[in-house]
């Protein structure tokens, strides 16, 4: 019996496994809050919009369609320079996937 359907349908458990292990429980909670449906969004729209704009700023330490995104995400001024080294080092990631990015985003604010 081939085990291709049982290793299909274990992904998305393992990598929901992973990024809880990986992501601060209060990051998670953040995320799935109802509240920050709005901001969610609004980053959403923020990234998707301006995808290759976003990717430009990250590359460059800032500018200002990252900066409206972070303002979307209501990301705290003080924590944007660090969280903007983390984007760089992920930049392979984001580069074609505006979604990654966005939700990136989003679990940086507050």
């Amino acid at each position: 019996m081939p085990l291709a359907p049982f290793r299909r349908a274990a992904a998305p458990l393992l990598a929901a496994a992973l990024l809880a292990a990986c992501a601060p429980l209060d990051d998670l909670r953040r995320l799935a809050d109802p509240a920050r449906t709005p901001t969610n969004a609004a980053v959403e729209v923020a990234v998707k919009a301006n995808h290759g704009s976003v990717i430009q700023d990250i590359l460059a330490g800032g500018g200002p369609a990252l900066a409206a995104a972070y303002d979307a995400g209501r990301v705290p001024a003080g924590d944007r320079a660090a969280r903007t080294l983390q984007l760089q080092g992920n930049i392979a990631l984001y580069n074609d996937n505006p979604g990654a990015l966005a939700l990136a985003i989003s679990s940086f604010g507050a």
